[in-house]
């Protein structure tokens, strides 16, 4: 029969709490890390500037809010930069994020709201959900749905 003593077991207990504490702080500090890149995001896009192509793979796959499927960051800047109608830009507000560290990856969902250049209020909206993936310590999306509501 092996016997613990009390003080192992306290020992024991307190390295498995300073564990799930370290997990929960770095799982907060991505969590605020991807807000930061949504921000970031949004604001190229308000400047229409690049900026925001920085926060995708190569390979990301975005499904806008008419249910276009466009693959890679170089085919979604010439979607953008060929669309008919006035130019718009997008605002992207979360309302979750969960992120699983252990495998590198965090799932997003909000709402969105699409701006014409030259008006203050949206003229289209609805809901996103998007995919990241912790790229050698750098939070990229691999992928967003968009899906049109308003």
């Amino acid at each position: 029969m092996i016997y613990i003593r009390a003080s192992s077991l306290l020992k024991l207990f307190i390295i498995s709490l300073l564990i799930i504490i370290c997990f929960e702080a770095t799982a907060q500090q991505d969590k605020d890390e991807i807000l930061r890149l949504r921000d970031v995001s949004n604001a190229s896009l308000k400047n229409f500037d690049d900026a925001h192509l920085n926060m995708l793979t190569d390979d990301v796959l975005i499904t806008t809010g008419n249910g276009t499927l466009i693959q890679g960051k170089e085919n979604l800047k010439t979607y953008i930069s060929k669309a008919s109608g006035p130019k718009m830009y997008w605002v992207r507000t979360p309302i979750e994020i969960e992120v699983n560290n252990k495998l590198g990856l965090a799932w997003e969902t909000g709402t969105w709201k699409g701006y014409s250049e030259s008006g203050e209020k949206s003229v289209t909206g609805g809901k996103y959900s998007a995919h990241w993936s912790k790229i050698e310590g750098v939070w990229k999306i691999k992928s967003q749905l968009f899906v049109t509501l308003e």
